[in-house]
């Protein structure tokens, strides 16, 4: 099986939650346009100054999405 990738954005300070948020609308439009293998996105906060919007993909499609987004980072993710 192959391994999941979780694409990451972090945004900072008072406005963070609903940029992560917004953002994450432009991932699921990237989704469909692309027709990307895996369509798992979303955000979380992690502080009310620090919050994250991500994208999961396969490893396959990681570094052609990766090139194309520039997440901020990256990590393996796990169901």
């Amino acid at each position: 099986m192959e391994r999941k990738i979780k694409m990451i954005w972090d945004f900072r300070g008072p406005a963070a939650e609903k940029t992560a948020e917004h953002h994450v609308i432009h991932l699921k439009e990237f989704i469909a346009v692309e027709k990307t293998e895996l369509d798992i996105t979303g955000h979380q906060q992690l502080n009310e100054m620090h919050s994250i919007a991500y994208m999961v993909v396969t490893e396959n499609e990681m570094k052609a999405i990766r090139d194309a987004l520039r997440p901020h980072r990256g990590e393996i993710y796990e169901e």
